[in-house]
């Protein structure tokens, strides 16, 4: 579990390595539970913009990541990075304005959970897929129709866009540095989704109400997760990292029931702790042999991070 240090870390960082990592996952998932509060006055596709235009203009703020030096290849694995936010963001929105918070989060965390498999190879991994194929079979006991099947498809195909995301995320993390790839990632995010939630919204955007609430959204759900989690990072070996933002379903079903009083079912509550067990065990399998230096940027941004 300590693969990613060549020195044990003191008890004090690691205990606020892993307080930054829950922080950041409270906040994500209490930023989507307010995306769907946003949803009755914005519409699900006013809401990606807002979430995506404000966040993308609070990260070049803060970064202000350089524009020159970069070759082809960068600025083609940040136009796939802002591609995959855009699809994901927008896909996992219109899945949770059908079906509730937890269980959308729970399917949606299936595609981070094949990459780890299919990456592991390793027939521990397999048995713990099983195991989360299991807690999905226990979701649909709940009743798929009670989660509206077109919901459920669109929680699916987010998480394969998530898979997508971490991959695009490794790449332009090896091209950049800090921040400065997710911020220009995020501003092609927000160019390709903005004329949509124009035109879904309109004038409705600029309502200073509705424009506070975004901004609100964006700080949640896209820059203060990735601070809290970039300096998390800096803590903790990423495995640990990995294993701790697999509990996302968990905290999702958390917001969705104090923020939106979404309740769920016994045996939807199991589901979602089997597919959380599968994902903390399939990352313990995909774990690699210790290295013999610190982690390098694509390293760390391999770990799946606790949202978008």
């Amino acid at each position: 579990m300590t693969a990613a240090h060549p020195f044990p870390l003191p008890a004090s960082g690691r205990l606020g390595g892993v307080a930054l990592v829950l922080g950041g996952a409270l906040s994500v998932q209490f930023g989507s539970a307010l995306a769907a509060l946003l949803f009755p006055r914005t519409g699900v596709a006013g809401a990606v913009t807002l979430r995506l235009t404000l966040g993308a203009l609070l990260m070049l703020v803060v970064c202000r990541p350089r524009l020159r030096g970069h070759g082809r290849a960068g600025w083609a694995a940040v136009v796939a990075f802002g591609l995959a936010l855009a699809g994901m963001n927008s896909i996992f929105y219109q899945a949770i304005e059908r079906i509730p918070l937890g269980p959308a989060v729970t399917l949606e965390v299936l595609g981070p959970l094949a990459l780890s498999v299919v990456g592991a190879r390793r027939a521990a991994a397999w048995c713990w897929a099983a195991l989360a194929l299991a807690g999905v079979a226990l979701l649909g006991q709940g009743g798929f129709d009670r989660l509206d099947p077109l919901g459920a498809a669109l929680a699916l195909l987010a998480g394969a866009l998530w898979a997508a995301y971490i991959v695009c995320s490794a790449r332009v993390g090896a091209r950049f540095p800090g921040a400065d790839g997710l911020a220009l990632a995020l501003a092609v995010a927000a160019l390709v989704t903005l004329p949509i939630g124009l035109v879904d919204a309109g004038g409705r955007l600029a309502d200073p109400a509705v424009l506070g609430l975004g901004a609100a959204l964006a700080l949640l759900a896209s820059v203060l997760p990735y601070s809290l989690e970039l300096a998390a990072l800096r803590r903790l070996p990423t495995a640990t990292f990995a294993v701790l933002t697999s509990l996302g379903p968990a905290v999702a079903a958390l917001a969705g029931w104090l923020v939106l009083g979404q309740a769920l079912h016994p045996v939807e509550v199991l589901a979602i702790a089997l597919v959380v067990a599968a994902s903390v065990g399939a990352v313990r399998a995909a774990t690699p042999p210790p290295p013999v230096g610190p982690p390098t940027l694509s390293e760390a941004a391999a770990a799946p991070p606790a949202r978008r």
